[in-house]
């Protein structure tokens, strides 16, 4: 079995009108997401898919912490997660992803969550991500400093004006 399918849902065994769902996401989650950009992480995802007529609503709950690369540094760093997720899902002829809107093909009625929850955790991280100050990687921040001292000197050179657009600037009334 795939790690993934764990992740499936055959909306047409569903019996009762809300069905509660759980899974505890680690490393192996990300791992076996192809093109993943977080590194890993501890996450618990809860939450409910209910059955009502001609559709399904899935209301999922996610929080622990991801690992990312620091933008300042490139060490890893832990970044908390809180994210929710609300689709509706429907059946149809052929799959299709419109907005918040899943139709799922009726002859083959599983839903696999496993890239929606994905998608959700993704969608949570801000987009600056440092770690706190003083917890950098110490020599990369030398050389950063180091780089960013010599493009402010770069500056400071552009900002000397040619003397023959001086001039110029003194013709203005």
């Amino acid at each position: 079995m795939c790690y993934l399918e764990q992740f499936d849902i055959d909306l047409k065994a569903l019996t009762q009108d809300v069905t509660p769902l759980e899974w505890g996401l680690d490393n192996q989650f990300f791992n076996a997401l192809e093109g993943a950009q977080v590194q890993g992480g501890t996450l618990h995802v809860s939450g409910s898919i209910r059955k009502t007529v001609g559709f399904f609503e899935l209301l999922l709950h996610t929080n622990g912490t991801v690992r990312i690369p620091c933008d300042r540094c490139l060490d890893l760093m832990d970044q908390p997660i809180e994210a929710d997720l609300r689709l509706v899902v429907k059946l149809g002829s052929e799959y299709q992803e419109d907005d918040d809107i899943i139709t799922v093909d009726e002859s083959d009625p599983t839903l696999n969550t496993a890239w929606f929850i994905y998608e959700s955790v993704i969608l949570a991280v801000p987009i600056q991500h440092v770690h706190q100050p003083g917890d950098c990687n110490d020599a990369m921040m030398r050389v950063l400093s180091e780089h960013s001292a010599a493009r402010s000197s770069d500056a400071d050179a552009e900002d000397a004006i040619d003397p023959r657009w001086e001039k110029l600037r003194n013709l203005k009334i």
